[in-house]
Order: C-alpha cells, then structure tokens, then sequence
C-alpha cells in the first residue's frame, strides 16, 4: 500500500514540475523550482492547449466577454489565467484562489505583477486529500469576494474532491457572488444509469465502488482522493440555491463517454433571476 507521505510528496512534485512547465512557456524557470524536477515540452505544450480549449469553451458556450470578472476556484498553477492574459482587457478582471502556496506563489509573481487585473489568494481550507491541516472547514468556508462580484465562476476538478456538505456550501457562496445572469461551470464526476453500468462492468476509468449517500468515491479512508455524484442529486443542490443547470450536460472521458475534449463531465449553469432558456446550442 502507499503510504500516505509517499502520496503527499508525488502531489508536491506534479505541482513543482507543473509549475516548471509553465515558466518554460514564459520563457525563464523559476527559482522556487527545484532542479531535480524534470518537465518535458511535450507537457507543457498539452498544459498550454488545455488552458486555450477551455478559454474557447468559455467563449463559444458560456458567452465570456474580453470585459468578464471570472472567478477560477481551484486555479492551479495558471492554467486557466495564462489564456486569459490575451483575452481579458482593462475592464475586466480574473481571481484565482487555490489551497496549494506554491501554486498561488508562482501565479502572483509570474501573472499577478504582468497582468493588474489578475489576482490569487491563498485558502486555507482543509480537505484530506491535498491540504490535510487546513484551517477552514470547507462546509464553513465563505468566498473572500462581494456580493455579485463575478460574471462568471469556473471550478476545475474542485468537486471532484469534495463532500456533500462542502459541495453544497460552495454552489450556495458561488450563487452569493455571482451577478444576475451570470454563470458558472463546473467539472464533475456523474453517476447515471449508463456511467453505474460501466463502473460495475469495470469499465470505467475509476472504480467508484465505495458507497456513501448521494456519492461515491474510489478510497475508503480519504474519499476526496476522487467522489463522484449523482446527478440528480446534483441538479437538486443547483436547484436549492438558485442556479438552473443548461442542458445538455458535456459528458467527459472518465467513463469512456465519446468526447473531444474533457476527462470531467461539464456542468453549465445560470443564475436563476434572468434565464429565459436552459438550452445550449454547440
């Protein structure tokens, strides 16, 4: 079995190495990156694709203007920010908060002091599975932003990690700092008739085999490691808390779903107030 510094020392080294991908894209590798950690460009080349596919996916889909205020949860080390850099002008504005230092770290000095409308922060949130001494209860946590703050709001592989109580917490603070109109989107992972079939064939990339109510999750001892939830359940918290998921739902490859673009299922959603239609065209 893997203990569990082994894991926490990996995760360290896929941020580092992350990290190291994306100073390569800007040209220069950054001091806090130490010099055994090796990324090819291959990886950083996929890094950088992804981030654009994701910023033609927020155009195209969820109607982004160059003037949006975007809330990225769970930003990472730049993914989403570096595409945006070229996109957003001077009226509009980027936040990324993450629970990883380093990842905030590189992103203020590498983005922050280029771009004055990008900003990252740090939370301290605790989850078992990346930041396992956190100070803030995810359940309890409040987002550190103004009431209808944001035009749009992005979650990357954020629910994926967490628990019932935690989920629902975010979609109510998410539903908080959102404008009327405004959207967010969301990746997950789905349980329907079709994804349970092909987990209990195993057929599935993951094994969501442990059972927990309204969810599963790959690992017993540290469910965030990956959840899975129903999706009706899901549709019901979007529900509770004013959001109206736009159908269809974009499923991803974790189930061997066909797709041409994402590993997580993508779950788009509107501000109650002002939705007229629940009906994406692509």
């Amino acid at each position: 079995m893997v203990s569990l510094h082994l894991l926490r020392r990996t995760r360290r080294r896929a941020y580092l190495g992350a990290l190291l991908a994306l100073d390569r894209l800007f040209g220069k590798r950054s001091p806090m990156i130490p010099h055994m950690c090796r990324w090819d460009r291959k990886n950083a080349s996929e890094l950088r694709a992804s981030g654009e596919q994701f910023l033609q996916y927020f155009i195209n889909v969820c109607g982004i203007t160059p003037h949006a205020h975007i809330l990225d949860i769970g930003c990472g080390i730049g993914r989403i920010a570096v595409p945006l850099t070229h996109y957003l002008d001077n009226y509009g504005g980027y936040e990324g908060l993450d629970i990883i230092p380093e990842a905030i770290s590189w992103c203020s000095r590498k983005i922050a002091s280029k771009y004055p409308n990008f900003r990252f922060q740090l939370a301290d949130i605790a989850n078992q599975h990346y930041n396992p001494n956190g100070a803030i209860h995810a359940a309890e946590y409040a987002l550190p932003y103004d009431d209808a703050a944001f035009d749009f709001v992005f979650l990357g592989s954020v629910f994926t990690h967490m628990l019932p109580q935690e989920v629902e917490r975010y979609l109510s603070e998410i539903t908080r700092v959102l404008n009327v109109g405004g959207s967010s989107l969301a990746t997950y992972f789905l349980l329907t008739p079709e994804t349970l079939d092909r987990i209990e064939r195993g057929e599935s990339t993951l094994a969501f085999t442990n059972i927990g109510g309204g969810f599963r999750a790959i690992s017993k001892t540290v469910p965030e490691r990956a959840v899975a939830y129903d999706e009706s359940y899901i549709k019901g918290l979007y529900k509770r808390h004013g959001l109206v998921v736009k159908i269809p739902i974009r499923y991803g490859t974790w189930s061997y779903t066909v797709s041409d673009f994402e590993y997580q299922d993508l779950v788009l959603a509107e501000k109650a107030a002002t939705l007229k239609s629940n009906k994406v065209h692509f």
